[in-house]
């Protein structure tokens, strides 16, 4: 098989579990460390012409991450492209089996059912709490309706309050100032929230900042994530 992954979770992913498969990622593809494919531009401006010269039997999207057009371009092209729909913990793992079986692997990866086990043997959270988790900023965009975050979160025992907006990443700026949430949390990822750069908007109220990659990606850092933003959470709480 030849694999391009438009999609930087998914491309650590098959890396991990099928080394050499990967010919393409995009620029945003940071793990593993050391992948050492062609790169072909962001997930949002793909390259079709260095994609379509790498010959892949399949190309690997997300319907959040890449756009339809670029989608339709390949398939034109005659290739392949597999889209995966993420919304949840448990989906994630069912689109990530369906991945991995796609780009040949012959059995089921150790990691993935090691992850699995380690989302289905969480504590029952103690006292829930409510959260605002602001995702860009300039403009300000928030966690939404039917996120894979937002479940993570959930099922750490934090309910963010935009979870029934009709937007999926509502803009806002003053709500998120006046909502009065236990805690703030800033992912590094989409927008890359600092110490410097974030928790200054939200003066009076607890800021987490978090590992992106752990609250956003399904991969094989699913396997760690529960321990990693449990503590940063349990942390802020102090």
């Amino acid at each position: 098989m030849r694999v391009v992954s438009l999609v930087p979770s998914l491309t650590e992913a098959i890396a991990v579990s099928l080394p050499g498969v990967l010919v393409g990622a995009t620029d945003w593809c940071s793990h593993p460390a050391d992948l050492d494919v062609t790169r072909v531009g962001g997930t949002k401006n793909p390259k079709l012409d260095p994609i379509l010269a790498l010959a892949p039997d399949l190309v690997i999207a997300n319907e959040e991450e890449n756009r339809e057009p670029d989608l339709t371009a390949l398939r034109g092209a005659g290739v392949e492209v597999l889209v995966t729909e993420v919304r949840d913990v448990p989906q994630a793992f069912r689109e990530l089996a369906r991945v991995l079986d796609a780009c040949g692997t012959p059995s089921r990866p150790r990691w993935l059912d090691e992850a699995e086990r380690a989302w289905s043997e969480l504590p029952r959270p103690g006292r829930r709490r409510t959260a605002v988790v602001p995702v860009w900023r300039r403009p300000w965009m928030v966690l939404g309706r039917d996120t894979f975050a937002g479940d993570v979160l959930a099922r750490l025992g934090v309910d963010h309050l935009y979870a029934t907006h009709a937007e999926r990443y509502p803009p806002t700026v003053d709500e998120l100032r006046s909502a009065e949430p236990d805690l703030v949390v800033l992912p590094d990822e989409p927008y890359r929230f600092t110490a410097d750069d974030g928790p200054e908007a939200f003066a009076g109220l607890p800021c987490v900042l978090v590992s992106g990659r752990h609250l956003t990606w399904y991969g094989p850092s699913l396997g760690e994530a529960p321990r990693v933003l449990g503590a940063a959470l349990r942390a802020a709480h102090r």
